[in-house]
Order: structure tokens, then C-alpha cells, then sequence
């Protein structure tokens, strides 16, 4: 089993954190081996910024992200990079108050508002956790429980409670629209 995601935005969104929590939820509470390989330009904030996690059931042999199935995109610039470079059949979680984005075929596109939803808690900047949840509710490399447990260990104490409605919210918010869609 091996399982690849990209993390993709700017700068203080907390890419570069999400591709870290995702590695721990993998390695710590589901028994996986996990490489994060992480860059960054030279802007403390607002900079364009990616996460690669590569998630195996046997050490990786290759650490770098191939094709993603799963890309979690948080800015425009990242879609224009990123966005077209998922695997067929793959899964593209997009914040679609800060990406423009197209209608393909070819992955499943699922809009979520991280920013506003974040915003709505009273932080933006527990935008990249709700999408953690978003991520959680529709990959199966990682369990919802175990990455709601790697977000609550990976922030700050006085946090947590407003981190864990953030991860539930974005559940919540793609279990609707899964839902919905099935529904229909």
C-alpha cells in the first residue's frame, strides 16, 4: 500500500504543518511509515509553499511524490502549479473562496470552504485543519480518529478545543456534501 497527498498554498496557512500531521497520524496512530518532503520560497509569509506526504505500509522506497491521489490546494497559485497533477480517478480538495478553479473528469474535485468555515470558529488560521478533516473523511490512507488525535498532540495546548472543532467541522462539512451528492 502506498498513498501520496500534496499540501499546496501560501505561506501562513500552515501547509507545511498539515504535511507533518498527516506523516503523524500515519506513523504514530495507524502503524505506517511516512516521508514528508516540504518546500518553500524565500518569504517568511505569503509565499508559495508545498507539502508532499508519501504514506506506505512498508518503508518507502521512493520518498517523493510521484502523482498525487489526493492534492489539498489553499491558493490559486498552488492550483496553477498543482492542480492539474493528480492521478486519474485521484481526489482534489479545493478552498474555493481563494482558487478559481475547473470542472474535470478526470478527479474528483470537492470544494470546501476551509477559510470561511475557519474563519466562522473566530481563527483563519485553523483553515489547514479544517481541511485535515476534509482529508480525513475522504482518504482512507488515514482514519478520521487518527488524524483528529495527531491534530490535538501537534498543537498548542490552549488550542486544542478550537483546533478539534475545526477538524470536526471539516468532516462534517464533506460528509454533507458526500451526502448530498449521492443523493442526487
Amino acid at each position: 500500500m502506498r498513498g501520496e497527498v500534496r499540501f499546496a498554498g501560501f505561506g501562513g496557512q500552515g501547509i507545511i504543518s498539515a504535511g507533518r500531521i498527516t506523516g503523524r497520524a500515519a506513523v504514530i496512530h495507524e502503524g505506517k511509515h511516512a516521508v514528508l518532503i516540504q518546500s518553500y520560497g524565500p518569504e517568511a509569509r505569503g509565499g508559495a509553499c508545498s507539502a508532499e506526504v508519501v504514506i506506505s505500509s512498508s518503508p518507502a522506497t521512493y520518498p517523493r511524490v510521484v502523482k498525487p491521489e489526493v492534492a489539498v490546494i489553499m491558493s490559486q497559485e498552488a492550483y496553477e502549479k498543482y492542480g492539474h497533477d493528480i492521478k486519474p480517478g485521484g481526489i482534489l480538495l479545493v478552498d474555493p473562496d481563494l482558487v478559481e478553479y475547473e470542472e474535470r473528469d478526470d478527479v474528483r474535485i470537492i470544494p470546501v470552504p476551509a477559510t470561511r468555515i475557519a474563519e466562522k470558529l473566530g481563527k483563519r488560521i485553523v483553515a489547514n485543519v479544517v481541511m485535515l478533516g476534509a482529508l480525513a473523511a475522504v482518504w482512507d490512507k488515514v482514519s478520521v480518529e487518527g488524524m483528529k488525535k495527531a491534530v490535538l498532540e501537534s498543537v498548542p495546548p490552549h488550542t486544542v478545543d478550537l483546533n478539534r472543532r475545526a477538524f470536526e467541522e471539516g468532516v462534517r462539512y464533506v460528509e454533507e456534501v458526500l451526502h448530498a451528492a449521492e443523493k442526487s
